[in-house]
């Protein structure tokens, strides 16, 4: 991978995590929570923002309606929601590096 395309993927995955934070906090109703307190490699489930199964299905709902990308089965699910860096990651892979423009929280899909 050259130094460019390797530039432009640490930027796209940056922007990603980001959005995905704030997604993560506006759809998961995550009150007190800001974006920067939510550390890229901390766990969703469990002891890190101790999310629940029902949270699982709302993450699975906001990758679809927000990049377009889905998640086919539970272990693919379990694998991919480890982190916000793991989510960035499959929604960088399955957009290629060109995920779809940011929608806005009241966008619905068309």
């Amino acid at each position: 991978m050259s130094e460019s395309n390797d530039t432009h993927r640490q930027e796209s995955l940056a922007r990603l995590r980001q959005k995905l934070k704030e997604l993560l906090i506006s759809h998961l109703s995550l009150e007190g929570i800001r974006p920067e307190d939510i550390q890229d490699d901390a766990p969703l489930f469990g002891e890190g923002l101790a999310l629940d199964s029902l949270d699982a299905v709302e993450i699975v709902v906001l990758l679809q309606r927000h990049f377009g990308v889905n998640v086919k089965t539970m272990e693919m699910g379990q694998r991919i929601f480890r982190s916000v860096n793991t989510l960035a990651e499959y929604v960088y892979e399955q957009t290629s590096g060109n995920p779809p423009p940011p929608s806005s929280p009241g966008d619905t899909p068309p």
